[in-house]
């Protein structure tokens, strides 16, 4: 090994003296050159590192880590900075070995963060259980302190029951456990839910080895929803179902309990290999149709609420689980009422009376008209026959017009009595809607609440005073009404209609002259035929009906011809009398 020539430097700084030069063997420099580079640590940027307090100011405090020179660290990061002293050994964290200044820039809390973080990752891969302390809330949940690092703690994860005041949880401790970690965004999920359903394990398994069907249970109300309510029998939970809540009619389970509120509940249903749990709570109490003939009898008079309409009626709930129907033709003595909603609303407080009770089918027949008197009892001497009243028009149907006597009375005028004379075929022809008409009373059916009436009794029978004045052979002056293919249209006294065949027309008159027929003229015909059911009367020229009856009394003088009715029958037959006239 060479000798090497050194000069060693005595005192350090500028203030350094030179000594002569020495003489070095290889194996002396090895070993110089590996004392002086152990004064330098190998510590790495983004790094933690340990480093020794060398000099304390007021704002700032200088920590060595075996760099050429010490970094400066504010004081403020220090949570006891009155306890710092010089010589105390910190945990710092190397920033960059040179900052903008090109000093070494460390970090007292970004170390302790790291050292944090890094614990919390080891608590996470354990699974370890770490307190923690509510500090505030945020959407969806609230931020939990973890050892001085802001946690999310989810609103799913609080409780095995839904939290409804997340505010009353702030400023609490509470165990929890992490059950996720981000390095890259820094963030942290925990649960409390997790700790809570552990717990709970063993005596949910408790519980499920003890429920039957059939037994009694004590529970809390856990969670409300539209079709039912969830249980908390004691880590298991159970649905009582909405139509399991009341004998009665529920509109929603809030109606019958309440959030957080103690109730006993029978087991109907329990799935094992599911875990599910069916209760009731309705079949706790005695059913209510047990002695509904004892409560309701027929014939009395009950208070009840309306819980629901439909076209045919009305249900009406007397008590928890009994309804009853009130048929739509059991409301009103007098309306025709076309839907319950008329007369009655849901919700509505009534009195009806029980008119029937059929307590194996479950049904109760009520009666809403029955809780008042019958206005028909006193309205049958009022309205009697042939008595003449003033209504107003109040429908009109193709059969008929039913005409109001008073408020809630109507009686109905059917199409043929109508008119005498007038063949309609709809009412609307002759009257309208809210015309005031005098009408006369035909019949008074006081248990089908009917009352027939008529206009046309109010005047005399055109057909009577007609057939008495003008039988068959009666010369009638007439005026034409209207002229048709088949035949002439005339008018009749008393206001009635005839009809001319063509077969009984003739052109000229009895003295030979030309006869031509137009509408508003008038002229002399003979009754020749008279139906007064049909209302119907058939007339002729009277030149036709000479040589119609010429030819009859020709016909009967034929030989072999006879004079009876049969031969009198075919002759009238031949002339043109009995066939179709229109």
């Amino acid at each position: 090994m060479s000798d090497e020539t050194r000069k060693i430097p005595r005192g350090h700084g500028d203030d350094a003296i030179f000594n002569d030069e020495f003489t070095y063997s290889s194996d002396e420099r090895q070993e110089l050159e590996s004392l002086y580079d152990k004064t330098f640590s190998n510590n790495e940027e983004n790094s933690i590192t340990k480093g020794t307090v060398v000099n304390i100011t007021e704002r700032d405090v200088a920590v060595d880590i075996g760099f050429k020179s010490e970094g400066w660290i504010s004081i403020e990061e220090f949570e006891d900075p009155a306890s710092i002293k010089i010589g105390d050994e910190v945990d710092v964290f190397i920033e960059k070995f040179e900052g903008a200044n090109g000093a070494l820039q460390l970090s007292k809390k970004r170390a302790d963060t790291e050292r944090t973080w890094r614990g919390l990752k080891d608590l996470e891969t354990e699974g370890a259980v770490i307190e923690g302390k509510v500090v505030r809330r945020i959407k969806g949940g609230l931020v939990v302190d973890l050892m001085g690092i802001d946690a999310f703690l989810p609103g799913s994860q609080i409780d095995i029951h839904p939290v409804r005041d997340f505010d009353s949880l702030i400023g609490k401790k509470m165990d929890f456990r992490i059950v996720k970690i981000n390095d890259v965004r820094k963030n942290i999920v925990v649960s409390r839910k997790v700790l809570i359903e552990e717990d709970m394990r063993e005596i949910r398994d408790k519980v499920l080895g003890e429920l039957e069907v059939g037994q009694i249970r004590e529970g809390v109300v856990k969670n409300i929803t539209n079709f039912g309510v969830f249980v908390d029998l004691g880590g298991v939970d159970g649905l009582l179902h909405i139509t399991d809540l009341s004998w009665g009619r529920v509109n929603h389970p809030s109606d019958v309990v309440k959030l957080d509120q103690k109730i006993t509940v029978k087991v109907l249903n329990f799935d094992r290999e599911r875990n599910r749990i069916s209760i009731g709570l309705k079949q706790l109490m005695e059913h209510p149709w047990n002695d509904v003939e004892g409560r309701f009898p027929i014939n009395a008079r009950v208070n009840g609420k309306v819980v629901s309409l439909t076209r045919y009626g009305a249900f009406v709930e007397l008590a928890a689980g009994v309804e009853g129907l009130i048929h739509i033709s059991e409301m009103s003595w007098t309306q025709h009422v076309k839907h319950p909603s008329q007369i009655l609303s849901v919700g509505q407080d009534v009195d009806v009376m029980v008119l029937e009770v059929r307590k194996d089918e479950r049904k109760i027949s009520l009666g809403l008209k029955q809780t008042e008197a019958n206005p028909w009892e006193a309205l049958a001497e009022k309205y009697a026959l042939g008595t003449v009243h003033e209504g107003v028009i109040r429908d009109l149907v193709p059969f008929g017009v039913f005409v109001e006597l008073e408020p809630g009375i109507e009686g109905l005028v059917h199409i043929s009595d109508l008119s005498w004379t007038r063949k309609l075929r709809h009412p609307g022809e002759m009257v309208k809607k809210d015309d005031s008409m005098r009408v006369q009373v035909l019949s008074f059916d006081r248990d089908e609440r009917r009352i027939a009436l008529g206009v046309k009794q109010l005047e005399e029978n055109p057909w009577e005073s007609f057939e008495q004045q003008f039988d068959v052979g009666s010369e009638v002056e007439c005026e034409i009404a209207k002229v048709i293919d088949k035949g002439v249209v005339v008018t009749l006294p008393h206001g009635l209609e005839g009809f001319v065949p063509n077969s009984k027309l003739r052109a000229t008159d009895l003295e030979g002259n030309k006869v031509a027929f137009k509408e508003g003229d008038t002229a002399t015909f003979k009754v020749i035929e008279y139906d007064r059911d049909n209302k119907k009367v058939i007339l002729a020229t009277p030149r036709q009906m000479n040589e119609d009856q010429k030819t009859v009394a020709e016909y009967t003088k034929k030989p072999g011809r006879s004079s009876g009715g049969g031969a009198i029958a075919d002759a009238f037959r031949e002339a043109g009398f009995g066939g179709d006239q229109e």
